[in-house]
């Protein structure tokens, strides 16, 4: 008997706890989901993807009374604000207004009591431009030295500067182009991972992967001047004359002040079809962008402006000829007209022309 009650005296207590929790669900009480109402929404239930250039018709449906201000808010930018708003609303919206890349769109509402709710979409917004399909032709080739593990290939005039990557054998090089000789160098802390370099005036600068620190050096004897920081990945780099150009290894490519290394911009780099991401080695020709695209044999020909991608180069040609034991394809440089490609640890370096598909 005492077994018994136990079970009898537990099984009550069980039966009060369910009725306690479960009691409100199922008895008809709505009030707690009406709080959860939001007073204000937008009418798509999924996050919105438009093209750049085109302009989308916002629904938005009132849902509750009492609503003072209604604010739709835009990358932080108040785009539209109506007052004691009802019904359903539409709003003409620009999202290439930020353009190309992801985006909150917001809805904030605030009640005459003073509280505010909010209703969150992302916006994505990709290029109106269809990339052109080039190939990379093999010109010319020379030997690269197999032991360097390319992560930033320029020219500056008629010298060819590499930086190199791996921990205890990362380097900033001045290049024998028709040799591949290394004719100076200088190697950086064992703790360090080489990444992109570029020659910008009398300087030298070279990212690292993961140590946040970018180092400046005299071009001509490669000596260290100076370092700056920055958070984040380092990948590739490139410049325009006056600004750093920087990639992470997203979408993502940075504008920076070469002095303090300060971020001026940021576009995100996309196609007709969504985003480019694993930019990698960069080159600056022509007023254009060319990245590397990490893990594959692609090249992608960027709009500095906006980040749209103009061509995409298939350097899949050059990887049998020049790859033997190497990684990935790494590696732009331009002396003049002429381009040059190579890659990580490869045995030849090649000077290339880009031609349309088909005529190869």
């Amino acid at each position: 008997m005492t077994n018994m009650k136990r079970y009898v005296i537990i099984g009550a207590i069980v039966a009060i706890v369910l009725a306690m929790v479960l009691g409100p669900i199922f008895s008809g009480n709505t009030n707690s989901a009406e709080e959860d109402v939001v007073p204000a929404m937008f009418s798509f239930k999924e996050n919105l993807a438009t093209k750049w250039g085109d302009q989308v018709e916002l629904s938005i449906l009132i849902q509750k009374s009492g609503i003072e201000k209604l604010e739709l808010i835009y990358n932080d930018s108040v785009f539209k604000t109506w007052n004691n708003p009802s019904g359903t609303l539409t709003y003409l919206f620009n999202a290439a207004y930020y353009g190309l890349g992801a985006r909150n769109v917001r809805l904030l509402s605030t009640m005459k009591n003073g509280d505010t709710y909010v209703d969150e979409r992302i916006v994505r917004v990709v290029s109106d431009v269809v990339p052109e399909v080039l190939n990379a032709q093999i010109v010319e080739s020379y030997p690269h030295n197999a032991t360097s593990f390319t992560q930033g290939l320029e020219f500056d005039g008629e010298q060819l500067y590499e930086g190199t990557g791996q921990r205890g054998q990362s380097m900033v090089a001045q290049v024998d182009l028709k040799s591949g000789r290394i004719l100076k160098k200088m190697g950086l802390d064992a703790t360090c991972f080489g990444e992109g370099i570029t020659v910008l005036g009398d300087e030298v600068f070279q990212l690292t992967w993961q140590e946040q620190r970018c180092f400046v050096y005299d071009k001509k004897t490669l000596q260290l001047k100076r370092e700056m920081s920055y958070i984040g990945e380092g990948w590739g780099l490139c410049n325009d004359g006056s600004s750093l150009i920087m990639s992470d290894g997203s979408e993502r490519i940075t504008f920076r002040d070469p002095k303090t290394f300060e971020i001026q911009r940021t576009i995100e780099v996309y196609t007709h079809q969504g985003a480019v991401a694993n930019l990698n080695e960069l080159e600056y020709a022509d007023d254009l962008i060319y990245a590397n695209v990490w893990m594959t044999n692609k090249i992608a020909v960027i709009d500095p402006r906006n980040g749209k991608v103009l061509s995409e180069i298939d350097a899949t040609s050059l990887v049998k000829e020049g790859k033997g034991n190497g990684d990935v394809l790494n590696g732009i440089a331009f002396k003049n007209e002429n381009a040059y490609l190579t890659g990580k640890n490869w045995i030849k370096l090649f000077r290339v022309k880009f031609v349309k598909s088909g005529d190869v």
